[in-house]
């Protein structure tokens, strides 16, 4: 039987349509070490999953006549598939047509899909590698980028949204990103800029390559622009599933329960031994997250930016938490500028996202200085301070050793709706150290004192052993219990057992005002 001509038709443009730009540009993409985007696509999706949606539109030919050739899918592949059997929107943009670049063709297709990742209450994906707006379409390349933003901003806490840089990302291209929930960038090939290396160029007549300009170490340790890179594209998609696999599809569920290999009762005896007795000398909050939550579950966020703290998601029992604590062997853990704003972001995205959060606390305050004061560490820390206010997710505080003053209270302390407070015997919960008490409270005795010295250890000692213990606080209701370090784990899975139907709806309002 003779086929029917439409049918072959249908065939040749399906065809046409896989080429992208041609087989000399796909090969240009290969030979830089680079996947195109069905390439991308395929390896990111459970197998024989993706549909694509409309594969076969063109741009209009540009006005200037620079275009030599309309390309099906103008750019950027989209549709949808799942990952580990749920649904999720992905779009691609694709280098061999045209560099990538986006036009208002291409802004209808990632609209389209983001569009329906909201309606459907799944999460969207975003593989980008673009040389920025198509300058042959003018203004109508600005609008186009333009309802992408809009759309990143209402969608943004209602299902989760991923960029995954895979190449460039220049001009406003750079600010969809930053509207969504996480960036992941490939070392050494993923780029992110406001004004590229030939503006700067042209502008102040500095040479500066993209590298060093808003390559992924600039991301990943100075800016906080990115928050999870990786040495390869594989390797940068395999962390978009894995951190899929702790939110929930949208905000109106839950994150999905994994069966734990772990024992939700263990107890490690390390624990008990980990904060020295000085209270002065570091220990690794790492080594504590590690040991309380499931084993080899814990995905730290923003590893290389704001050390002094650390926040990821991780499982404990089976079910997602957001861990948020201090590092105090970074700048004993204090709290500064940076470290706010990342603490901050990270709370409100669980929020988001119903996942709980777990707080381990160890701080001696605020970082003191003219250039926090300047660089405004109120407005940053008033940031902390909303997020924990306004987070209605259940929350869990284990205090391990400071909490002094301010960073007391905006560490989920009980008064901003901590549902459950733990300190360790460890914890000291004063409004400063032990010393600065001293020397404020005694400054004439010890000033008058025959040997000053040991006067302001005498009463330092005194006033720790007074008011800077857990058993003072405990005494006040400032915390609910007092635990050994081991029995962290199983009190932590047991609060969040207790806490797993909490309901606390916030005041009717349109939102807050977050001093951001």
């Amino acid at each position: 039987m003779q086929e029917d001509p439409r049918i072959l038709e249908l065939r040749k443009m399906r065809a046409k349509a896989q080429e992208g730009g041609g087989k000399d540009r796909i090969e240009k993409q290969h030979a830089k070490g680079k996947q195109t985007a069905k390439e991308r696509i395929t390896a990111l999706l459970d197998p024989g999953t993706f549909n694509e949606l409309e594969p076969f539109i063109t741009s209009p030919v540009d006005e200037l006549g620079l275009a030599s050739e309309a390309f099906l899918g103008d750019g950027v592949v989209t549709g949808y598939g799942q990952i580990d059997g749920r649904t999720v929107y992905v779009y691609a943009q694709d280098f061999t047509i045209y560099g990538g670049t986006l036009s208002e063709m291409q802004s209808h297709k990632i609209c389209r899909v983001m569009d329906l990742s909201m309606r459907n209450g799944v999460p969207c994906i975003g593989l980008l590698d673009s040389g920025g707006a198509r300058i042959q379409e003018g203004v109508k390349a600005l609008g186009a980028y333009a309802e992408i933003f809009r759309r990143n901003a209402q969608y943004s806490g209602v299902v989760p949204q991923v960029s995954v840089m895979l190449g460039p990302c220049a001009g406003g291209a750079a600010y969809s990103p930053a509207l969504q929930d996480l960036i992941i960038m490939v070392e050494k090939q993923s780029f992110m800029f406001l004004t590229g290396p030939e503006v700067i160029k042209a502008v102040t007549g500095e040479i500066i390559n993209s590298e060093a300009l808003g390559g992924t170490d600039v991301h990943m340790s100075i800016s906080g622009v990115a928050h999870l890179a990786a040495p390869s594209e594989q390797a940068a998609l395999d962390l978009v599933r894995q951190f899929l696999s702790y939110l929930p599809s949208n905000n109106v569920e839950n994150p999905t329960f994994r069966q734990p290999s772990d024992d939700p009762m263990r107890m490690d005896e390390h624990l008990n031994h980990i904060v020295p007795i000085d209270p002065s000398e570091p220990y690794i909050m790492h080594q504590v997250i590690e040991s309380i939550v499931d084993k080899g579950t814990f995905l730290e966020i923003q590893p290389n930016w704001a050390r002094n703290a650390v926040v990821g998601l991780a499982r404990i029992g089976g079910h997602s938490v957001g861990i948020v604590a201090q590092e105090p062997a970074v700048m004993a853990g204090v709290i500064d500028i940076d470290a706010s704003d990342k603490m901050t972001r990270f709370v409100r995205m669980c929020d988001c996202f119903n996942v709980p959060l777990v707080t381990f606390v160890d701080s001696p305050g605020f970082l003191p200085g003219v250039a926090q004061e300047h660089g405004g560490i109120i407005r940053h820390g008033a940031k902390l301070l909303y997020a924990y206010s306004e987070a209605t997710v259940p929350k869990v505080t284990v205090i391990t050793r400071k909490a002094y003053g301010g960073a007391y209270v905006v560490m989920s302390s009980k008064y901003l709706g901590t549902d459950v407070t733990y300190a360790w015997p460890s914890a000291e919960i004063a409004v400063l150290g032990a010393e600065g008490a001293a020397n404020i409270l005694f400054k004439k005795q010890i000033e008058s004192a025959a040997d000053p010295a040991a006067e302001r250890k005498r009463l330092a000692a005194d006033y720790r052993a007074r008011f800077n213990n857990p058993y003072y606080a405990a005494s006040t209701g400032d915390v609910d219990d007092i635990i050994e370090p081991r029995e962290s784990r199983p009190k932590i899975i047991a609060a969040l057992s207790a806490l797993r139907d909490k309901f606390a709806p916030a005041p009717p309002r349109k939102h807050g005002n977050i001093p951001v």
